[in-house]
């Protein structure tokens, strides 16, 4: 059990109220109490919530919205897209989004975001992979939680869920429908449960079509980075020379597949076509433009909140669906050539 305000005035051998005084500042405490009650919160690591309608209702008007700094800095306008979802959405609710990032690397021991401490939020929404030892912190806030991209392997958290087999499976008989045999797969993060699912539905396409292009996988689990595709490119054309047609787990892995292939004599769509993840705005923007499969990514920050609305109105009973799944959409650009 969190500390209360309680604890803090029994170790400090106070009341209730000089706590809230020394809380507020008032100059009517002595500098001796206040010592020791400042002493009293530290040692118990005590955050008061920070609103007064907060300590009355327990309800701040805030929700949280958690994404891994890594994650925040290198996906580019993805994760961008879904946090203005979310806050269209919580605007609409009268709530406010309040933003943080968290290191992948968070330990139990490490501090989690101020606003968490502080009890000032009444929901949370986590996008993407997070540690587990982060979500096993929060839990004991007893907030409700909403994750979007991501559903950890503790738990049955409600969740917002891209249909990333349905996707995978689009894309692979896409290329496979304009002639395509040789199909590789080239993606980051592979333990991400999103892409899990997509490499899922490119196996799964090629087994319909009774294709063995399966020995075509290369992948890694660092970022979906640009600079990351342009290293899994490489790998590819350094085992298989003849490649024609390439299935990329997203669109920055996308692009830095296409550099690769433009530093290496290599033209788009002529020589190798290319197929896309997400959709983000540079797909369209680059030379040839990118075939993909789009997510929903506003859509996504909506549905989460509308889903944490839901989960506070009916107090966490099960006459709500836990998990939503987010249909996707194959757009057709110029970056894959038909060979039929």
């Amino acid at each position: 059990m969190s500390p209360t305000i309680k604890d803090v005035a029994k170790a400090a051998n106070v009341s209730i109220a000089t706590v809230s005084l020394v809380l507020h500042d008032n100059e009517r405490i002595s500098p001796e109490t206040k010592r020791r009650v400042l002493k009293s919160i530290k040692e118990l690591n005590y955050y008061p919530f920070r609103s007064a309608q907060g300590l009355v209702s327990r309800k701040t008007g805030n929700i949280g919205f958690i994404i891994t700094e890594e994650h925040f800095l290198r996906t580019e306008p993805f994760y961008t897209r879904v946090f203005l979802g979310a806050e269209f959405e919580a605007r609409e609710n009268d709530y406010y989004v309040l933003l943080a990032t968290i290191k992948s690397s968070f330990k139990k021991s490490d501090p989690l975001p101020r606003f968490i401490l502080e009890r000032n939020f009444d929901g949370i929404v986590i996008t993407g992979k997070v540690p587990e030892a982060f979500i096993k912190s929060l839990l004991k806030y007893k907030m409700p939680i909403v994750f979007i991209d991501y559903v950890p392997p503790f738990g049955d958290f409600p969740s917002v869920l891209i249909d990333n087999l349905r996707g995978g499976v689009l894309a692979t008989e896409h290329l496979i429908n304009n002639g395509y045999k040789d199909i590789a797969f080239i993606g980051g993060e592979i333990s991400h449960p999103s892409i899990m699912e997509r490499l899922q539905g490119y196996k799964l396409a090629l087994e319909r079509a009774n294709n063995n292009s399966n020995g075509l996988i290369v992948t890694n689990d660092e970022y979906l980075t640009r600079q990351n595709g342009y290293k899994l490119a490489k790998e590819l054309f350094d085992r298989r020379k003849d490649i024609t047609a390439i299935f990329a787990a997203n669109n920055p892995t996308a692009m830095g597949v296409m550099k690769y292939l433009t530093d290496n004599g290599k033209k788009i769509p002529d020589d190798v076509s290319i197929m896309s993840f997400d959709d983000v705005e540079a797909a369209m923007l680059i030379n040839p433009p990118l075939t993909t499969i789009r997510v929903p990514k506003v859509e996504m920050g909506i549905e989460a909140v509308q889903l944490l609305m839901k989960i506070q109105k009916y107090n966490g009973k099960n006459n709500i669906a836990k998990k939503i799944i987010v249909p996707v959409e194959l757009v057709i650009r110029e970056s894959i050539k038909n060979i039929n």
